[in-house]
């Protein structure tokens, strides 16, 4: 499914239907043709790493799409980049307090390859583009002890003698198993392939063809969260996640009615942030407060609401909704 939003309203506004998980730019430009429709001509798409290929990269040159995309540490063109910077990068004058990371940026060029079957051969090019490297050490702590985690375990299970066949790679690569008969197994690590792990900890990177400053990059980049939380809404709040339809036209209906669900959510979602609301109450407990009301409707008659009290009209008030006034 894809699904946009609008950046100032933060409103869900347009939902499509796809054929599977599809990571390619041919959706993209199914995309951008239909927001062309629509009367939005400069459209800059904002991708994961899932998204990320040299052929995806090329593509998205030759059809000249201004593009914000994350990054892999283990691309070499990130890694050869990152060995040069990666002190430098970490000097006070790249911190930056607002998202509490230090945040580096310098202009690369991309090798930009063209096949063109028309001429019988294959274009090759440079491309400027720009790549956005972030220490984060919040996020070093928190993978070094996720990490960490997971090597306790890996030992455990060798030690043991339970090892799992999906693990085999991983304990070759950091630990050194020996068995004798009379001290039985002993297992140690390898030290040079762990501070190799732990190297990159707290490091991720982004690319861009237009965008230079990478604290710019990284707002626009974070803002696609709004999407991602939208589905997990779909998924979980609206029961998404397993369709249970039996045809196409169904499902059209189905994903129809979640959809207007999901403008309703997502408009409540930005009155409680706008407000403040999250500090006081979750999502489900302003629903389950307002849910309480009482509405009467008799026919040929006006609808009658059931007694509101203060807190009930305040939540109304805040969220941008004018309370009802029969039995207030």
């Amino acid at each position: 499914m894809a699904l946009l939003f609008g950046q100032q309203s933060r409103l869900p506004f347009y939902c499509r239907k796809l054929a599977g998980n599809i990571p390619d730019v041919k959706t993209l430009r199914k995309l951008l043709a239909d927001m062309n429709t629509l009367g939005y001509e400069k459209i800059k798409v904002i991708l994961d790493r899932g998204f990320f290929s040299a052929a995806n990269i090329n593509d998205m040159y030759h059809h000249h799409m201004k593009f914000l995309i994350a990054a892999k540490l283990s691309l070499k063109i990130v890694q050869t980049h990152l060995d040069a910077v990666r002190e430098k990068m970490r000097n006070w004058t790249h911190y930056h307090q607002d998202y509490q990371l230090y945040a580096f940026s310098l202009p690369i060029v991309w090798d930009y390859v063209q096949d063109r079957p028309y001429r019988g051969d294959t274009l090759k090019a440079d491309r400027r583009m720009y790549l956005h490297l972030y220490y984060s050490p919040d996020r070093a702590l928190e993978d070094e002890k996720a990490f960490n985690s997971r090597l306790v375990n890996l030992q455990r299970e060798l030690e043991s003698g339970e090892c799992h066949p999906d693990h085999e790679k991983q304990y070759t690569k950091y630990f050194e198993v020996k068995n004798t008969p009379v001290r039985g197994t002993k297992v140690t690590t390898r030290e040079d392939a762990i501070a190799e792990a732990k190297r990159n900890y707290g490091y991720f990177a982004l690319m861009s063809n237009e965008i230079k400053d990478p604290v710019e990059a990284l707002s626009i980049y974070r803002n696609k969260d709004l999407v991602e939380k939208a589905f997990e809404n779909l998924k979980d709040r609206l029961n998404l996640r397993r369709l249970a339809v039996s045809s196409g036209q169904s499902l059209d209906g189905k994903l129809f009615v979640q959809f207007i669900a999901l403008i309703y959510l997502s408009y409540i979602t930005r009155k409680m942030q706008e407000n403040k609301l999250f500090k006081d109450h979750t999502m489900q407990e302003v629903l389950d407060d307002l849910d309480m009301i009482e509405c009467f409707e008799v026919p040929g008659q006006k609808l009658q609401v059931g007694e509101i009290t203060k807190h009930q009209s305040d939540l109304f008030s805040r969220l941008g909704i004018t309370p009802p006034t029969s039995l207030q």
